[in-house]
């Protein structure tokens, strides 16, 4: 087994400035960066533990309402791997997406697909021994938002990937093998390498998935070195 450290390869990851994705104009720092030490509390806590989560953590389909979601049941698995491809146990993994017609339970949320009564948008699991994990969720709709006359975002989740406490957190986002609005969409647009953003396809996993009830996906998330995954608020790398 290597152990061996990689550089990143800054090339990767987006230009924290990227004007076709009009928000990060007003959020890419135009400052030198400030280092500001961790404090005690940052470092020590808060932790968690396979007791915080329930048993219908990771099942969006029913942990709103307790009855079924509307839309495609898909799962959504894979693992957690160090640059090195060893696994990372015991991380905490949280995800929230839009409903299967593209809107989220959020009060901005002003789109005119329907809310779905049963459907709550986020979930969350921990990795096991060998770093995997597993959710169930319906595939979330696409939909427009307020960047250019008509920009639309292609279907997506969001997850969050915590270590041993919640102080290290770190942010990105899958999307889905053939998704046709790939190439329209501003946001992973910003992304300048084609493979870096293959990373964050998951493709269609069909001996995962089950027959006459879910399509699954896999999707792999490594935290550092030269192919890393791209994290949204580690543009730096991990």
């Amino acid at each position: 087994m290597s152990w061996d450290y990689y550089q990143r390869d800054r090339r990767w990851h987006p230009p924290a400035l990227t004007p076709d994705y009009k928000t990060s104009v007003a959020r890419s720092p135009r400052l030198p960066l400030l280092s500001v030490e961790s404090s005690l509390s940052e470092i020590t806590g808060p932790t968690f533990s396979h007791t915080s989560l329930g048993d219908l953590d990771n099942d969006l389909i029913h942990n709103y309402t307790g009855e079924a979601a509307i839309g495609e049941r898909t799962i959504v698995h894979g693992h957690v791997m160090d640059e090195n491809g060893r696994p990372v146990r015991g991380a905490l993994l949280e995800v929230w997406q839009a409903n299967a017609g593209g809107r989220y339970r959020h009060v901005k949320d002003g789109y005119l697909a329907p809310l779905d009564p049963n459907f709550g948008g986020c979930g969350r699991c921990l990795t096991d021994d060998e770093g995997g994990y597993v959710f169930r969720t319906v595939k979330p709709g696409a939909y427009p938002f307020r960047n250019s006359a008509n920009s639309w975002r292609m279907a997506h989740i969001h997850f969050s990937i915590f270590g041993a406490g919640l102080a290290q957190r770190l942010i990105t986002q899958m999307y889905f093998e053939g998704d046709p609005l790939r190439a329209q969409d501003p946001i992973a647009q910003t992304i300048p390498d084609a493979a870096a953003l293959d990373r964050l396809v998951a493709p269609l996993d069909l001996n995962a998935s089950i027959p006459l009830d879910s399509l699954a996906y896999r999707f792999d998330i490594v935290l550092r070195g030269s192919r890393q995954t791209l994290f949204e608020n580690k543009m730096e790398g991990a």
